[in-house]
């Protein structure tokens, strides 16, 4: 059994900053891929950040320049830092991790989710 646990949401002010952070945990041999999504109200799920086990980046154009992912691989963790905060960012952000479990098959993960709410 593996699961994600997101931490960090909360209600800020536009142009404020928050930073979310998501805990791997289970029987994970490897945690080749860690990434964060967003739903917002009535909207589909989007894709926000994802880091590789390279620790190469990618992000959507709608965040670059205000988001950062980074990961601890020791501690099977991500965290997204966001500035500049809007209230087109609010949503509800869900950890992702694509994972090798200890028998060697693959799984992909997803968190709970955490409710950030960018408002004045």
């Amino acid at each position: 059994q593996v699961q994600l646990v997101e931490s960090g949401g909360g209600l800020v002010q536009p142009g404020g900053s928050l930073r979310l952070s998501c805990a791997a945990s289970g029987r994970i041999l490897r945690t080749n891929v860690m990434a964060w999504y967003r739903q917002a109200p009535g909207k589909a799920r989007e894709f926000v950040a994802i880091i590789a086990n390279t620790d190469s980046t990618n992000y959507a154009d709608s965040v670059k320049g205000r988001f950062t992912i980074s990961r601890d691989n020791v501690k099977n963790t991500v965290s997204l830092q966001m500035n500049s905060l809007q209230p087109e960012d609010t949503a509800v952000y869900y950890c992702n991790a694509r994972v090798i479990k200890w028998d060697g098959s693959p799984l992909e993960v997803w968190g709970q989710g955490t409710l950030v709410t960018v408002s004045s």
